[in-house]
Parts: C-alpha cells; sequence; structure tokens
C-alpha cells in the first residue's frame, strides 16, 4: 500500500497539485502543508479503519452454526474487494474510463468547506489547514477508493487503518514536495506512473481474488 501511494504521485500532482497549491502554498511556509498533510492522513486512517472494521464484523461475528453462512459472506466481501480492485486498476491503465461521479464531486460540496475556506483565507492557521486536509481526504480519487476497498478485506478496524495509513505516507513526499519543481517531474512521469500504479492494483486484485477462491475450494 506504501509503494501504490509512491506510485500514484504522478497522479496526485495532477489532482491534488492544484489544491496544494491553492491552500497550504499560497502561505509560502512549512507548516500549514504539514498540518494539511495531517488532517487528510488522519482521514485516510480512519476511513480505512472504519472499511476494516465494516468488513471484520461482516466475516468475523458468530458462532460455529453460522461458519458456512459467514464463510460465505467473506468471500462475498473480497470478491467485491478485488472487482473494485480490478476496475480502478484497469481505469488507471486507460483501459476503462473514470465514471462520471468521481469527476462530478468538488470540494465545496463538503459540508463547512466554504466556511473554514474563508477563516483560512482571513486567518493562516495551522488547525485551519488540518481541518481542511481532514475534509479534503473525503474527495472522490480512483486510488484512495482502491486503497479503501483493499482495507475491506484486511479484517478489523487497526489493520484496515493501518493499510489506509500506509498508502496515505506514500502520497504525502510527492505532495510535499510540489513547490520545489519536482512537480514537473512528477507530471513529465504521470503516464507511467498510473500504469505502474493500475498494474499493483490488479495484483492486489488478483491476490484477493485467489484468497477468495481457496474459500470456496
Amino acid at each position: 500500500m506504501l509503494i501504490l501511494g509512491l506510485l500514484g504521485s504522478g497522479h496526485c500532482v495532477g489532482m491534488c497539485g492544484p489544491l496544494v497549491l491553492a491552500l497550504p502554498g499560497r502561505s509560502g511556509k512549512r507548516m500549514p502543508h504539514l498540518w494539511y498533510h495531517l488532517g487528510r492522513v488522519i482521514t485516510y486512517g480512519a476511513v480505512g479503519g472504519a472499511m476494516g472494521g465494516i468488513g471484520g464484523s461482516l466475516t468475523g461475528a458468530g458462532g460455529e452454526g453460522a461458519l458456512h453462512r459467514l464463510a460465505g459472506i467473506q468471500i462475498g466481501v473480497s470478491l467485491a474487494a478485488a472487482g473494485f480492485l480490478l476496475g480502478f486498476g484497469l481505469i488507471r491503465l486507460g483501459l476503462l474510463q473514470e465514471p462520471e461521479w468521481l469527476n462530478a464531486l468538488s470540494p465545496e460540496r463538503i459540508p463547512g468547506f466554504r466556511g473554514v475556506m474563508g477563516k483560512t483565507l482571513e486567518a493562516d492557521s495551522g488547525l485551519n489547514y488540518l481541518a481542511i486536509g481532514l475534509m479534503l481526504g473525503l474527495l472522490p480519487c480512483g486510488l484512495s477508493y482502491a486503497a479503501f476497498t483493499r482495507a475491506l478485506t484486511a479484517g478489523g478496524f487497526v489493520e484496515g487503518s493501518l493499510l489506509a495509513l500506509a498508502f496515505a505516507a506514500g502520497t504525502v513526499p510527492c505532495l510535499l514536495l510540489l513547490g520545489t519543481g519536482f512537480s514537473a517531474i512528477a507530471k513529465r512521469f504521470r503516464e507511467p506512473s498510473d500504469l505502474l500504479s493500475g498494474v499493483l492494483m490488479i495484483l492486489l486484485a488478483l491476490d484477493t481474488g485467489y484468497d477468495a477462491a481457496k474459500m470456496l475450494l
């Protein structure tokens, strides 16, 4: 998951780069970037933990009499996760078109975003940048959704949270270096970056699907 985040750096610069430049980048200081990414990482960890908890509760509850039913649920969750990961991987490879709903949502649709934005523009507060990072961690993104999907099969809240945090950590270095000229390099290599991250998503899908197939057999 850490490697997926690192390989997605080119995609992150293209999708999140403008937000980074327009929000913490406007201050010209380091700390707003750190606050912003801390908020984003916290949100990723929380969503990953929630997904892991949901998956764990679906597959881990019940007594011995419910083993067959639970096995069926676990297989279903794993196959669904494998399907989503495969779809996101094919999108990154350019073999499928990105769904309209991924592009239709904007930060302004997040409740409270405009209010926090106004306060941030008025007062250069670290807590405001933290709040913006927390909210923008919910923006629709194929890469982050792939990470959250993988967290669904992690087995529990802690495991799912750690997987999502590893992915989030991989996305931070490139965005932190955005204002140093590294962004030009990342944009130049965005296409191979997308291809590599797509291949990795497909490998994760095959691994998850293989686990489900073993349970079936």
